[in-house]
């Protein structure tokens, strides 16, 4: 029995190592996304400071692992194998679900996730314990301690209100003192600001990042306790002077401030939030170490009373974990999949809005744009125009390629800091996540980086992420009720059952991520290249190369979906049809995106040539946006037809229309094939039997249309029958226009069709 329970504990800290890698990756968006958004430095250097940072917090960290040995619970309560069930079951959905998170590039919290997996498990044990109770007397305030629950739970709203609120406020004031062209405000300013900035820095490096190091005894932390004021003056007037020499030597104040906030807010992560990642295991351990030596064999019979004592973790764990999380950190694509999000949703300029519209942003900015009109007039025209002169983004400095300025940055990493050291000084039970999200929320609201054209898309976006916060701990709380409920009852087959299932679904998420990173990694590519080059020839050689590129892979996704929907129909295939709707909507975005990017491009070569070609590109452009309406309006009918079990397309119809739908998907393949080879002598003879299949599709719907007047024709099944026959008509007009569009867009010259 104690070799089971011992493979048990090596499964825990192998699931550590998983749960350290994704834990990483998920919260690396709280001390990189202001020093990658802003380019502090090359992403090299920046990964490297948070890496450094993030050793030395893991290492000096004094293992502070309560939360996981008798935080939720009440161990002297609870059994060895009843506290074994929890502690696997913890760690087998914090994987899981983290992972989740981290492919959807949605930040959570990996302590609401811990605390709430650690609640499920308990709970579910709780009551499988009241029940059996054959005096009745046990309850469930013996048992759990809820009232850590419930301060995570007053932390979510906490830490959202008042973090978005001072980062707006913040933010704006800053703003208002160096413009967006701050290079030039900078005479003595910046001595005062970077000295308050380093000073908030170091302070929260004290009170947040250091204070549970292990060198930190109990008279250190007092005396830390009593000077702090002291510390804080003399590390002021020291930055100060310190800030003022760099920058008459010409360094840059702002980079400093960022380099030095991203190594502080990875550091106190490391050091606070490695509990999220190894606590479980250790606890574990701790458990088995006191059940050999005491629990003579009983598992269901020895009391964990043990864990309620101080926890004791070895240096070398604490090194191992910060090698780790090193690694992860460096190695992570996912942990960049997560900070784009942050990212992309402070962004100072338009793009890709990676969220849709919601009713409720709607709302948000149809009420907040009445609520401004309203305060403007109220205020004297002369104080507007000189707070709009100091937003004025005429002269905007920013690095090349930054989504916002260092001036946002350094307000983002030194309030993210002070709110956390605050909240942590006066026992507030702030998430680090939380704040460092909502921050740079506040602070790109407050710089108008949502303006009337996007402001919808980042609303919308931030609502989804504070969403997925309380999903974080509702599906840890259920999920782990279940798993826990599973091996409680399935004893070492369902434990054993239970891991393979997690590291089966790490894996498969894994390959299918990187599968997805490889197909765009090429589109990708090319477009960095366009964008980075300096010569306006290779500029049009990659522009051309990019655009055939996305007219041939619509072409294919039109070719694919067409016969898809057809033989749906067909066949009454339901779910043939409903995925093809499903592709449908996410082509639509990912040719929004495209066509963004195009455009983009088209401004970067020689003018004459953009000239000349802009009529071709917006052409082709629009005939692939064609294409999916041509193809939502074919499937739309037919998916509701097989959905409502209508009667089926008679076998009269279907022999006629096979052949005319096999001659369309062949041309429509020939076509693909033009442009994708470049081979247009061949495009005359295709538009041709395009236009002879155009008449042919019109003699059918004429015989559809005359066929129904027959008694005993399905009216609803010719119907859609006759929608299918003049969208396919339409779809060779669309292909045949965009052959046409895509064989001038490539010639240098202009020649008659």
């Amino acid at each position: 029995m104690e070799t089971m329970f011992l493979g048990i504990i090596v499964f825990l800290f192998l699931l550590a190592i998983f749960d350290l890698v994704v834990g990483v990756s998920n919260d690396a968006v709280n001390f990189l996304n202001s020093a990658i958004g802003a380019k502090a430095a090359s992403f090299k250097v920046i990964i490297a400071i948070a890496a450094i940072g993030i050793f030395c917090g893991a290492t000096l960290s004094n293992g502070m692992m309560e939360i996981a040995r008798h935080g939720i619970f009440r161990p002297e309560q609870f059994y060895f194998q009843e506290l074994m069930c929890i502690f696997l079951a913890v760690m087998v959905t914090d994987v899981v679900l983290l992972d989740v998170f981290n492919t959807l590039g949605m930040p959570t919290s990996t302590t609401v996730s811990m605390v709430f997996e650690l609640l499920g498990g308990t709970f579910v044990i709780a009551l499988i314990k009241i029940a059996g109770d054959p005096t009745g007397m046990l309850g469930f305030a013996d048992l759990l301690n809820t009232e850590k629950a419930l301060s995570v739970i007053l932390g979510i709203f906490l830490s959202v209100a008042v973090a978005f609120f001072f980062g707006t406020l913040v933010q704006y004031l800053a703003r208002l003192i160096f413009t967006f062209n701050y290079k030039g405000k900078l005479k003595y300013t910046i001595a005062l600001f970077g000295g308050a900035a380093v000073t908030a820095i170091v302070y929260f490096m004290l009170i947040k990042g250091v204070k549970d190091a292990a060198f930190m005894t109990a008279e250190n932390k007092q005396w830390v306790h009593d000077n702090t004021w002291m510390l804080a003056g003399i590390c002021f007037v020291c930055s100060t002077v310190l800030m003022q020499v760099l920058h008459w030597c010409c360094v840059n104040v702002f980079k400093v401030i960022v380099l030095l906030g991203t190594f502080a807010l990875a550091m106190a992560f490391a050091g606070n939030d490695l509990v999220n990642f190894v606590g479980v295991p250790l606890a574990g351990l701790s458990a088995y170490t006191d059940f050999a030596a005491n629990g003579q064999g009983d598992t269901m019979g020895y009391l964990m009373g043990s864990l309620n004592g101080p926890a004791q973790t070895p240096f070398l764990f604490l090194l191992a974990s910060g090698v780790i999380m090193v690694v992860a950190l460096t190695t992570s694509r996912k942990a960049q999949n997560v900070v784009k999000t942050s990212v992309d949703l402070s962004r100072q300029d338009e793009g890709d809005e990676m969220f849709g519209s919601s009713a409720v942003a709607r709302s948000i900015v149809r009420s907040t744009m009445n609520a401004s009109a309203a305060i403007a007039q109220v205020i004297p025209a002369g104080i507007r125009r000189w707070a709009d002169s100091r937003f004025c983004k005429d002269v905007m400095i920013m690095e090349n390629g930054a989504a916002f300025d260092l001036v946002r940055a350094s307000v983002n990493l030194v309030l993210g800091g002070l709110l956390i050291a605050l909240g942590t000084s006066l026992k507030l039970p702030l998430s680090t996540t939380y704040v460092a999200f909502m921050v740079a929320m506040g602070s790109s609201l407050a710089d108008r980086a949502w303006s009337r054209d996007s402001a919808v898309f980042r609303i919308t976006g931030v609502l989804s992420v504070i969403g997925g916060w309380f999903i974080t701990a509702g599906a840890a709380f259920t999920i782990c009720f279940v798993v826990t409920l599973i091996m409680y009852y399935g004893g070492t087959v369902a434990m054993l059952a239970m891991i393979a299932l997690a590291v089966f679904l790490l894996v498969r998420s894994n390959i299918k991520y990187t599968r997805k990173l490889k197909s765009a990694h090429g589109k990708d590519d090319l477009f960095t290249q366009l964008m980075a080059s300096k010569d306006k020839g290779e500029r049009w050689t990659l522009l051309r190369q990019h655009v055939n590129n996305t007219l041939v892979e619509s072409m294919n996704f039109a070719l694919d979906t067409y016969t898809q929907i057809t033989d749906g129909f067909i066949n009454e295939d339901l779910k043939k049809l409903r995925k093809a709707v499903n592709k449908t909507d996410n082509e639509k975005e990912l040719l929004k995106k495209t066509r963004r990017k195009e455009i983009l491009g088209l401004r970067r070569i020689d003018n004459n040539l953009a000239i000349e070609k802009n009529t071709w590109f917006h052409l082709g452009s629009n005939s692939c946006e064609q294409m999916l309406y041509c193809l939502k309006r074919i499937c739309e009918p037919c998916k509701e037809h097989v959905d409502n079990n209508f009667n089926p397309l008679s076998e009269r119809a279907v022999k006629e229309f096979i052949p005319v739908r096999n001659e369309l998907t062949q041309l429509m393949g020939e076509a693909r094939d033009v442009l994708k080879e470049g081979d247009y002598d061949k495009a005359d003879a295709i538009l041709r039997e395009g236009d002879r299949l155009k008449g042919q599709l019109s003699m059918l719907r004429k015989e559809q249309m005359n066929r129904i007047q027959e008694q005993g024709t399905n009216i609803k099944t010719s119907l859609v029958y006759l929608n299918i026959l003049q969208e396919s008509q339409e779809l060779v007009s669309i292909w045949r226009h965009l052959l046409r569009a895509g064989r001038m867009f490539q010639f240098q010259s202009e020649r008659s069709m």
